[in-house]
């Protein structure tokens, strides 16, 4: 019996985010996956990702049957300091994925908190969905409380505002209030619309500031809240379709317009 055939027309939808609506992987994994030869199509091994696939196509993924699509799903979690944001860690460290609960389904976080910083992580089951709130173009504002060694003033954090290039990167601009100084260290809110590799840390020791303590209490609409360190929460299908402007399908996520209202979720 012959093999079917790959189908490379418009119809359907790309190999590779297929995958991550399964959560297979995020995109990018999803094609790092293809070009390691991971992936067969109608029984040929994929070397491109750069191919439609439909419901009629037969997808394995080292060597099992590709799932279906389950709903989207997202989780608000409290990253304790002392974790680091991936699945394995060449180093032996912990990682999130050590401490979440065993029921959990698998899941991949959207955006990092580096291995000091904790707060808010958000985590999803689709890979999809993952890409798109990481998206800059969805402009949801992230929140975090900063605690910082020196006493900052308007002034030093003025370069902060306007925007700023750090080691040849270019650095949007970044609110940061004072709310209050203790003794030696200062307390700040920063908000901030990307999320480059340390970019708070490395925006404020700029400017002569040490961050000592760093907490995400916000992503979007997305909110901390009193979320106890290491407790994970699931966030209603509901308020999940209402907040990313879907209909029925949160698979059909389309992101809000920059700058939309954002209805703070606990």
């Amino acid at each position: 019996m012959s093999e079917k055939k790959i189908d490379k027309t418009s119809e359907g939808e790309r190999i590779a985010k297929r995958m991550a609506r399964a959560g297979v992987a995020s995109r990018r994994e999803a094609e790092r996956m293809i070009a390691a030869g991971r992936v067969r199509v109608n029984g040929k091994v994929l070397a491109s990702p750069a191919l439609n696939v439909t419901a009629r196509d037969r997808i394995l993924v080292d060597g099992k049957p590709l799932a279906e699509a389950e709903p989207s799903r997202l989780w608000r979690y409290h990253k304790p300091a002392g974790l680091v944001t991936t699945a394995r860690d060449e180093k032996g460290r912990a990682t999130v994925f050590d401490r979440l609960p065993p029921e959990l389904p698998r899941v991949m976080p959207v955006g990092r908190l580096d291995l000091n910083s904790e707060g808010l992580l958000l985590l999803t089951n689709d890979g999809e969905l993952k890409r798109r709130l990481e998206l800059p173009s969805t402009g949801w504002l992230r929140k975090y409380r900063a605690r910082v060694h020196g006493r900052p003033t308007e002034a030093m954090l003025a370069p902060l505002a306007r925007g700023m290039r750090l080691d040849g990167e270019r650095f949007q601009p970044i609110t940061v209030t004072i709310d209050r100084q203790q003794g030696a260290n200062a307390w700040l809110t920063i908000g901030l619309r990307e999320g480059r590799n340390r970019e708070i840390r490395r925006a404020l020791e700029s400017v002569g500031l040490a961050v000592n303590r760093l907490i995400r209490i916000s992503y979007g609409p997305f909110q901390l809240g009193d979320l106890a360190a290491g407790g994970v929460e699931e966030i209603r299908a509901k308020v999940l379709a209402d907040q990313l402007g879907l209909g029925k399908s949160v698979r059909s996520l389309q992101p809000t317009r920059k700058g939309a209202a954002e209805k703070r979720i606990k």
